[in-house]
């Protein structure tokens, strides 16, 4: 049992999460294999045991869901009966917790939207997700002209087993008419009313952002999102080199406020060193709230044997935007200087970068998002995920006795410091838990190698801190496989303890 969490984390990893997965197909007892396992790999046990409600489920049993698995086509079956069997019941609470929340005075049910890209480009794809239960959808920005898109546009960024830890596209704005789109968001509003819409515009001058944003609200939407921030957009005056000129940022903004009475979020760019500086202009202009972060500028994956980077495209490649769980310390980092900011501080923010959980969602929140946009873990793992996002956030909210899911808003805020105010005058040593360590000495070679060459390993290829030379950076901590490594005592530095 201690190393339940590291086994169930990476065998759930392992599952391809198939679609209409054969894997429950043959279970004699009719348990939602596949959707119990996604439920562990998205950080929702609660979920998990909500479909199996069972004591050891597997017991007699042959197991002839993994004879099923598709991931025995490439290397071993998933251990299922080893991951429900590590499914723990859990007791309903009596009182569901509140998800809906006001966002620039529009009614969400829950905080959890489509941003604006591929994932929202039409009629079947947003009805689909607002089925399984997305409260909205940022429409894939709509301009009045039809890009000329390339082809392959997407590349990914691997790490050992992980196929896509960060994601680059080259994509632009939607590649369907004026008309279609206007279309599509009549056609939503209709079937879904009480489903959020937010139109995502991109003029290429102020008449143009003026005149998409009156037909927007003509068309029904909810809120205007000005795109201010795409890096891959062809032709002056668009994407992200707007948003890092705040005059033009001001002046699109003010120029959509004359097209709508609804409410305009001005999306930000990362491209940019201190993003509150257009922040500010926008919401001077008359921007309601703001959203970020957009993609990231970047070049990926060097082809070493022909030099073009990805995606290749008849034999070149141009710069794109990055995405994915690997952008979400960044994508935080600028939330938290938006909402630090003083003067922006009660501006609306709806959050995106990386998000991929329903943890990652929560801490978005915590440092003051009042919704969360995704699309990068759509891409890869479906609408579906959904399900796991609400799940998870609902058994957390539970746990910590928050009635309402506002109540986790800016919680995080207050403890975000500047440098100089961190305490420097204490250490905070490691504690090594002896049953645990496997004697793989990770801890030992990231010491001596990238630390301070603090351990040293005995004859049981167990680590052993010298707390002269250890300065408690804690990477000993970080790197551990086994969990066998946590933060132990604080003391000052003037009580430092001396090897013995």
């Amino acid at each position: 049992m201690a190393y339940e969490v590291i086994k169930i984390k990476s065998e759930a990893g392992r599952c391809l999460l198939c679609e209409n997965a054969p894997c429950g197909s043959h279970c004699p007892n009719e348990y939602a294999v596949a959707d119990i396992i996604r439920s562990l790999r998205f950080e929702n046990p609660a979920g998990a045991a909500e479909k199996l409600n069972k004591t050891n489920p597997c017991e007699g049993c042959s197991a002839p869901c993994m004879d099923d698995c598709l991931r025995g086509k490439i290397d071993r079956s998933i251990d299922i009966p080893m991951l429900l069997s590590c499914v723990e019941e859990t007791v309903p609470a009596s009182e569901q917790p509140d998800l809906s929340i006001d966002f620039c005075g529009v009614r969400c049910e829950n905080p959890f939207f489509l941003s604006s890209s591929v994932v929202g480009s039409n009629y079947e794809m947003v009805a689909k997700a607002f089925d399984l239960g997305w409260a909205g959808v940022a429409f894939k920005t709509i301009g009045l002209f039809v890009p000329e898109e390339a082809s392959p546009r997407f590349a990914a960024l691997e790490k050992e087993e992980n196929p896509m830890i960060g994601f680059k596209n080259i994509e632009q704005i939607s590649d369907h008419t004026l008309e279609e789109n206007l279309g599509y968001l009549k056609q939503l509003k209709k079937e879904y009313p009480s489903k959020v819409i937010i139109a995502s515009i991109m003029g290429q001058n102020e008449e143009e952002w003026t005149k998409l944003a009156a037909l927007m609200e003509k068309a029904g939407a909810d809120i205007i999102e000005c795109n201010f921030s795409c890096p891959q957009m062809v032709g002056e005056g668009l994407g992200s080199d707007v948003g890092t000129d705040p005059e033009l940022v001001a002046a699109y903004t003010a120029a959509t406020k004359r097209g709508t009475k609804l409410p305009v979020l001005a999306k930000m760019t990362p491209n940019i060193t201190h993003m509150e500086i257009p922040a500010k202009a926008a919401v001077r202009a008359g921007a309601d709230g703001l959203a970020a972060i957009n993609t990231i500028k970047s070049v990926m994956n060097i082809n070493l044997e022909s030099f073009v980077s990805g995606p290749e495209v008849d034999g070149k490649s141009a710069v794109g935007g990055y995405s994915g769980k690997a952008v979400k310390p960044i994508a935080l980092r600028f939330i938290h200087d938006l909402k630090k900011e003083e003067s922006l501080q009660d501006v609306p923010v709806s959050g995106m970068g990386g998000i991929e959980t329903w943890r990652d969602a929560a801490e978005f929140m915590a440092l003051g998002c009042e919704t969360i946009q995704v699309t990068t873990s759509v891409m890869q793992y479906g609408y579906r995920i959904i399900e796991d996002i609400i799940g998870g956030m609902t058994d957390y909210l539970k746990r910590t006795g928050a009635g309402f899911v506002k109540d986790i808003v800016g919680k995080a805020l207050p403890e975000v410091i500047p440098a100089e105010e961190i305490n420097r005058h204490s250490i905070e040593y490691p504690k090594f838990i002896r049953r645990l360590c496997v004697g793989c000495g990770r801890c030992y070679i990231s010491c001596y190698d990238g630390g301070h060459q603090a351990l040293e390993m005995d004859e049981n290829r167990h680590p052993v801190l010298d707390p002269a030379k250890c300065v408690g950076c804690q990477l000993c901590r970080l790197v551990c496989p086994a969990g066998a490594i946590t933060a132990g005592s604080r003391i000052e530095k003037d009580r430092k303890i001396q090897k013995s």
